[in-house]
């Protein structure tokens, strides 16, 4: 309740922002005031405290990011997918399959992953059993996941050399991914989305967390992106609406970061 006049503050400010210059003087000084409290709500630390007054279902929420991106979506060379590590994880237990066979199998299995298997697991995935929500796979076993690439790839699950999910090293792989190791792709329309952590997470928490998605998002800009690359931001939690944060204050290598 504390925050629902913000709300109406920015609904007021939807309203002023078509008020021109040549606007009566008083009105002019209203919508630099309700101007001056959108910006402060614009700010991380902020933004977490209405995400938290707004999240009041039964189960713990995620905070979710979507970061619009400066790119055209249509060309394939602008197409922005990579692999994050967040320092404190999701807060979300991820299943993780290992497709290998022999050493590499009982090296996953002594790793921790979830399940191991490999033409036997194939089997599964043919049949529509998909018990995983993350896959890791040794080059040998391509060949053989090519014949569900159809049923892994329109999931996001199929492995991929670019996303450190084909590797011979799959104890390095499985630890990575148990500690919090992100993936993310771009949609249609430029945009990232992820999530950094749960509701119930502390501030500092979240941030750091965010923190490291904005250092390896920096590094990520396709050499034929032209303009700014990171555009605009948003947080929610998963029932949530969203709330707009000044890029600016998020991105690590600006002056003006607060996270």
């Amino acid at each position: 309740a504390e925050y629902m006049g913000d709300q109406r503050l920015q609904m007021a400010f939807r309203v002023f922002s078509r008020v021109s210059f040549a606007a009566p003087a008083h009105v002019r000084t209203i919508k630099a005031k309700v101007s001056n409290v959108i910006q402060k709500y614009e700010q991380p630390k902020e933004v977490l405290k209405l995400i938290r007054a707004f999240a009041n279902r039964e189960f713990d929420e995620s905070v979710d990011v979507a970061l619009k991106l400066g790119v055209d979506a249509r060309r394939s060379d602008q197409n922005v997918r990579g692999v994050c590590q967040l320092p404190h994880g999701t807060g979300k237990k991820v299943v993780l399959a290992v497709f290998a066979k022999g050493d590499a199998a009982t090296a996953a299995q002594t790793a921790g992953a979830d399940i191991v298997g490999a033409e036997d697991l194939i089997e599964r995935v043919k049949n529509n059993d998909i018990p995983f929500d993350k896959c890791i796979a040794t080059p040998e076993m391509m060949s053989s996941l090519a014949k569900v690439a159809r049923i892994l790839g329109p999931r996001g699950l199929m492995p991929n050399p670019k996303m450190g999910t084909v590797t011979n090293d799959v104890t390095k792989a499985v630890k990575d991914a148990q500690a919090g190791q992100l993936q993310f792709r771009m949609d249609k329309q430029g945009i990232v989305h992820i999530a950094i952590g749960k509701v119930s997470f502390s501030d500092d928490v979240l941030l750091e967390n965010l923190k490291a998605f904005m250092r390896t998002m920096e590094k990520m800009k396709p050499p034929t992106s032209r303009g700014m690359f990171l555009r605009e931001m948003a947080l929610s939690s998963t029932m949530g609406p969203g709330f707009k944060v000044h890029i600016y204050t998020v991105l690590p290598s600006s002056r003006q970061c607060l996270i």
